[in-house]
């Protein structure tokens, strides 16, 4: 990569973790429930970013996909931010953790106490805080662990003799391992840190609603990536067919996304239990106007503008396309996390501004960082030829 870029990239990065550094003290100083509740979905967001890019890695090895080996560095790199984002994690809920989550204040299980509830005691079992913290000890070493493994056996195949094939072998197996384990851990902590926090509402979808929109935007960030190198020349093997390829992956799973929402959203509308309709009551009655926006960003627009094939080999369309989307599923984080912490009394300022501006600097400064570190180009890997010459 060009070290000039580089320059301008940490350049960049620092200047924003820096800006949110300082919203993130006068957050502390003005509102320090609200501070802690914008820290965990902003951090969130790009946590589940680096997952859903360590995820589709091991899907392209489980699946001996061909296509995608020349833009493979990406999203390992991107992968890379994994560990940054998880300690960060563990000290945003573990120091938020009574800001943020209810269920945690010891007197709701006391029946002798005037804020006893009976809903949240009876889920006591699993939401206690000794389980949620071994919980996230796993997910934690399970995600790092096998990542870590896949991605130093990728490089370090680069330097084995020419058509040894036994760490691929390896990280088909690893792989494979990556994909089960994520199955389980995804959806459960999903459960644990977004969806503990309306304790009283649960949805039987919200894992696969999770799943769906971390790895829409996570495409969309190695989309960007990719077409960003390919313009510094950086990824010459990248022809328009990986563009297409790609842009058809973000369209794809964008309705996806939409199909689990809407089918989330209708069984509820249909059911219309009173303890069941709470979470979109709060939403709709509160929150109109964002959820309505979101919903046109996140479904609306990559119906209508990626449904040719010209458009998914557009780079300018697929750029400005990408960012808007990730607007989108940042705002649909916001509203999965804000209002159950907040309130009415949610809103969007220095608080959720300032906190984004730190991760995305963080996250940019490690990505990249890590990317600089590597050769882009594979060299060594059964199916880059394939990929080379790749035509859809």
């Amino acid at each position: 990569m060009n070290t000039i870029d580089l320059k301008k990239i940490k350049t960049i990065s620092i200047i924003l973790a820096a800006i949110g550094i300082v919203s993130i003290i006068i957050g502390f100083v003005t509102d320090v429930q609200r501070e802690w509740a914008s820290l965990l979905f902003n951090n969130f967001f790009f946590f589940a970013i680096a997952l859903a890019a360590a995820f589709f890695v091991a899907v392209q090895y489980v699946s001996n996909s061909g296509w995608s080996i020349v833009i493979q560095r990406v999203p390992e790199a991107i992968g890379t931010y994994l560990p940054v984002a998880l300690v960060l994690m563990a000290i945003i809920i573990l120091g938020g953790m009574h800001s943020i989550y209810h269920w945690s204040h010891h007197d709701l299980y006391d029946p002798n106490s005037e804020h006893y509830d009976p809903i949240i005691a009876g889920k006591q079992a699993f939401l206690n805080l000794p389980f949620f913290i071994i919980r996230m000890v796993v997910y934690m070493a399970g995600w790092l662990g096998l990542f870590y493994l896949i991605r130093k056996n990728s490089i370090a195949a680069d330097f084995a003799p020419l058509g040894d094939n036994t760490l691929y072998k390896k990280n088909f197996r690893l792989s494979a391992i990556f994909i089960i384990f994520f199955a389980v851990t995804s959806s459960a902590s999903s459960w644990d840190w977004l969806m503990s926090i309306d304790t009283h509402w649960f949805s039987t979808l919200f894992g696969w609603y999770i799943f769906s929109g971390m790895f829409v935007s996570s495409l969309v960030v190695i989309t960007l990536t990719v077409l960003y190198l390919k313009s510094k020349g950086a990824l010459p093997s990248v022809n328009d067919s990986h563009i297409h390829d790609l842009g058809k992956f973000v369209f794809a799973f964008s309705i996806f996304w939409t199909y689990l929402w809407v089918s989330q959203f209708l069984l509820y509308w249909y059911a219309n239990i009173p303890e069941e309709i709470t979470y979109y009551q709060e939403r709709f009655q509160n929150f109109k106007t964002p959820l309505l926006i979101m919903l046109a960003i996140n479904f609306v627009m990559p119906v209508l503008i990626l449904m040719t094939r010209a458009a998914k080999q557009n780079a300018k369309i697929l750029m400005i396309l990408g960012a808007i989307l990730l607007v989108g599923h940042w705002v649909d984080l916001y509203l999965l996390v804000m209002p159950g912490i907040m309130g009415n009394e949610a809103s969007v300022g220095i608080h959720e501004i300032g906190s984004f501006f730190f991760f995305a600097g963080a996250f940019l400064f490690v990505v990249f960082n890590n990317m600089s570190k590597v050769s882009l180009e594979i060299k060594n890997h059964p199916y880059i030829e394939e990929s080379v010459h790749h035509h859809s």
